[in-house]
């Protein structure tokens, strides 16, 4: 494998589709791993309706049919909840988009690869942006969510290194810096375009003109991240550019 084929798997968020226990300590069955199962199909439900009920345990459990007191067994606050959510959701993560940071970009076909993977990552964003978004709100207060959104991210920043050329083992800061700019763009213009009233033509009639905007922003972007590669593939000592040197 290729060091960009290669970058990005460590650090990979674990699923925690698995547990053998509940909170006190008794040993989940066919019937407690159904349970828990049941609450966090309940909480992708209310997830996924960006019009729904507000997500919260009492309308989780009220969504799963369980008494409140038993969501407690098996989460004992929100944060649990969310995370289990975030790691069943991150699994699809790679398949999504990730997975077309992988493979080096030709030369020859930068803006069309970083098109193609931005707007995936945008898809992405769209069909989960209220949990991603509580999960960016909610980071700031509890530090377990915040490690939760670490773990995802650092491998991706692993990823535009090498696709930068960077030479590895340990990267230098200069492709460092410039990856990490990049993916803070990318992810934060995700972030904003997802948020439920995003209106930047200011029409009255909601999301009229809206998809075209957002596509013509991606587009924008594809270009800034062409830029960056490119230029990151030029600087002294970047493997393209040793090889183009010998």
């Amino acid at each position: 494998m290729t060091n960009v084929q290669t970058a990005g798997r460590r650090g990979r968020p674990q699923s925690n589709r698995e547990v053998s226990y509940n909170l006190a300590g008794q040993r989940l069955g066919r019937k407690g791993q159904e349970t828990r199962e049941r609450i966090l199909s309940a909480m992708l439900r209310l997830l996924a309706d960006p019009q729904g009920p507000p997500v919260n345990l009492t309308n989780v459990a009220r969504e799963a049919s369980v008494r409140l007191t038993n969501l407690y067994l098996y989460f004992p606050d929100f944060g649990d909840l969310l995370l289990a959510a975030l790691a069943r959701v991150m699994e699809t993560a790679d398949e999504a988009f990730v997975d077309l940071l992988r493979p080096r970009w030709p030369d020859e076909r930068l803006r069309e690869c970083a098109l193609a993977f931005l707007r995936a990552h945008y898809q992405f964003w769209r069909t989960h942006a209220r949990l991603l978004h509580m999960r960016n709100r909610l980071s700031d207060d509890d530090a377990r969510i915040l490690e939760h959104r670490q773990r995802t991210t650092f491998p991706m920043l692993d990823l535009l290194i090498g696709q930068m050329d960077c030479p590895p083992d340990p990267p230098d800061a200069r492709w460092r810096l410039m990856a990490t700019v990049v993916l803070t763009g990318f992810e934060r213009m995700a972030t904003v375009v997802t948020t439920p009233h995003f209106n930047p033509l200011g029409e009255t009639r909601k999301g009229a003109g809206t998809d075209g905007h957002i596509d013509a922003l991606i587009q924008t972007e594809a270009r800034l991240m062409e830029l960056a590669i490119r230029d990151a593939r030029a600087l002294p000592g970047a493997r393209s550019a040793v090889a183009a040197v010998a």
